[in-house]
């Protein structure tokens, strides 16, 4: 189970429930680091996140007419746009803990075997919903939200074993299904070693249908070396892999591979 990620998630919800709470109107306006987005259609993204999780749509009801997740909440930030910063708050607010509490749920049988489909994300167990909110709540709070990538000035969530070690955990579990086309390229093993808290070595793995990861390194063709805090930035396409890995190895190989990463 992963009793890891709803801890951080639990962690990582009250520091930006905190955040959340101390917006002055003019922060709200701002824009934030995801494209597109203001301060307020990310505070309105993860309210609505959290909504889902504390009142489950209706089976019966229309399901959005989407392909993606993240046409999935374009829509859902989309259908916010309207409400008042107050009110984007207010969901935020009122719907964390009913949210972290089925997260925590998840964690034991029947649910936590059970398996959800996140749209074109891929199929998981429920339990992995928790690393899944700890990675969103990481990667929106400390890289979108708050400075120095972001436009809001308060201090930062300091980088842990336990804080990024689920973020981490879910990018490597959700690579294979999420970059399908890095499956396509993966012919060797390639390493992937990454430094700092949340860190250790992993080798992705040729496969049919699809790469596995599989922990420490085995045999690759070449490692790719970076700090994890900056695996959550290039693995999501936020920036440039280029900028912040060392290859060892076949560094050709390795490039075509990593051009492929875009973990969501």
């Amino acid at each position: 189970m992963t009793a890891e990620g709803l801890r951080a998630a639990e962690e990582l919800a009250e520091r930006y429930a905190e955040v959340v709470a101390s917006l002055g109107p003019d922060e709200w306006a701002r824009p934030s680091r995801c494209t597109g987005w203001t301060v307020q259609d990310l505070v309105a993204h993860t309210g609505s996140n959290f909504r889902v999780l504390a009142e489950p749509p209706d089976p019966s009801a229309p399901a959005p007419q989407v392909d993606t997740a993240e046409q999935l909440q374009d829509l859902l930030v989309a259908q916010r746009r309207g409400w008042s910063s107050a009110d984007v708050a207010a969901e935020f607010r009122d719907n964390v803990k009913p949210a972290l509490g089925a997260l925590a749920a998840m964690q034991d049988e029947p649910l936590a075997s059970g398996s959800i489909t996140l749209t074109d994300l891929g199929t998981y167990p429920m339990h992995a919903l928790a690393d899944a909110f700890a990675f969103d709540l990481w990667c929106h709070l400390t890289v979108d939200l708050l400075a120095p990538t972001g436009p809001v000035e308060r201090p930062q969530p300091k980088a842990t074993d336990e804080l990024l070690g689920p973020a981490v955990g879910w990018m490597l579990t959700g690579l294979p299904q999420m970059c399908p086309s890095v499956s396509t390229v993966l012919d060797r093993p390639l390493g992937i070693r990454l430094t700092g808290p949340g860190g250790g070595e992993w080798t992705l793995l040729p496969g049919e249908p699809a790469l596995t990861v599989v922990p420490g390194l085995q045999d690759p063709a070449a490692t790719a070396t970076s700090a994890t805090v900056d695996f959550v930035l290039w693995g999501t396409t936020r920036t440039p892999w280029r900028d912040s890995v060392e290859v060892v190895g076949e560094a050709e190989y390795a490039g075509r591979v990593l051009d492929r990463v875009d973990i969501v």
